[in-house]
């Protein structure tokens, strides 16, 4: 211990100058409140002269924008983060330290507005399809007021006739992953370290528990639920709640549907329709598909929009090219 205190030394005073008139040039970024209407570039970050900056744009120490970047006004890039190719920032949006947004790639990543890249997230980057070849073009669209939390990454599509696809007021957790050619739509809730594969389609207010995996080319039905750790390899339909590995149904999301406002009878009738397709009193009387019929034919429970909704989304799993509804244990309901 002795022998490696001989070798500390104090900083010179030219050192120790130049130290603190860095990090007084950082807090001056940090904390400097700018006139409406201008913008800040800090001396150290690399701006390519072809970029187009709006107004109000805050650019923080050792970020880079390069030749085909567009920032609309507003927004803020903090230390460190980066905006690489054919990228178009909608006002207002934030780039958290380390953030990377595009790539250097055919195509283009186009982002709304009021929407905020956490810590280290890579969003609009080259996806990881084996199928991509490169020199193709690829693309990725993401709407407004969107939360993307540290470390998650979205990718482009695979290929020039499609596009990822992500919505408006999403909350994407930390840690988690959207793949090529996914079509997120709005509202939804993504909990931390949530995988999802290539071509998957979530629709709305859908809230996933962490640790979700969901495979290639599944479906995720609106106000539907699922529960940490599950492993989703079928078509979640409309409303309901799942979980396990692999996935299965356990019910209505009913607390979900509750938060969203769904009355009373809508949620009853919904009940009604649910135990009598996938929890009959007998189970040898009718098969599932005849099930299914004998609901869209009743007359009470086929006139509720709700539960029109619901059948749709059971029946459009089991068409070409989907992968049918997750399982479900058929008992009595008695």
């Amino acid at each position: 211990m002795n022998s490696l205190l001989k070798f500390r030394r104090p900083l010179s005073p030219s050192i120790t100058s130049l130290s603190l008139q860095r990090l007084s040039t950082t807090l001056h970024y940090v904390f400097e409140e700018k006139k409406e209407g201008t913008s800040f570039i800090h001396p150290t970050a690399i701006v390519h002269p072809n970029a187009v900056i709006g107004q109000g744009v805050s650019v923080g120490p050792l970020c880079t924008i390069g030749p085909s970047a567009k920032l609309g006004n507003g927004c803020q890039m903090h230390p460190s983060s980066h905006i690489f190719g054919n990228t178009k920032l909608g006002s207002h949006c934030v780039l958290m330290t380390g953030a990377v947004v595009g790539d250097d790639l055919p195509g283009r990543t186009v982002i709304g507005c009021n929407n905020i890249i956490g810590h280290h997230a890579v969003v609009g980057i080259k996806c990881q399809d084996m199928k991509y070849k490169l020199g193709d073009e690829c693309f990725l669209d993401i709407g407004d007021n969107n939360e993307i939390r540290e470390f998650t990454s979205i990718h482009r599509s695979s290929k020039s006739c499609d596009r990822t696809v992500i919505g408006d007021n999403n909350l994407i957790m930390g840690s988690c992953h959207i793949a090529h050619d996914c079509k997120i739509g709005n509202n939804n809730i993504f909990a931390n370290s949530s995988l999802l594969a290539g071509h998957v389609i979530v629709e709305d207010y859908v809230h996933t528990g962490g640790a979700t995996v969901v495979h290639q080319f599944c479906h995720i039905g609106s106000f539907s639920f699922i529960g940490g750790g599950s492993v989703v390899s079928q078509d979640v339909p409309k409303y309901m709640m799942v979980s396990g590995d692999r996935a299965e149904l356990r019910g209505l999301n009913f607390e979900g549907l509750r938060r969203c406002g769904f009355q009373v009878t809508e949620i009853k009738s919904l009940r009604t329709a649910y135990r009598k397709i996938f929890m009959p009193s007998n189970t040898n009387s009718m098969g599932f598909d005849e099930r299914l019929s004998e609901v869209e034919h009743n007359e009470d429970l086929g006139s509720v929009p709700a539960v029109c909704s619901m059948l749709r989304s059971i029946r459009d799993s089991f068409t070409e090219n989907r992968r049918g509804i997750c399982k479900f244990r058929q008992w009595s309901s008695s």
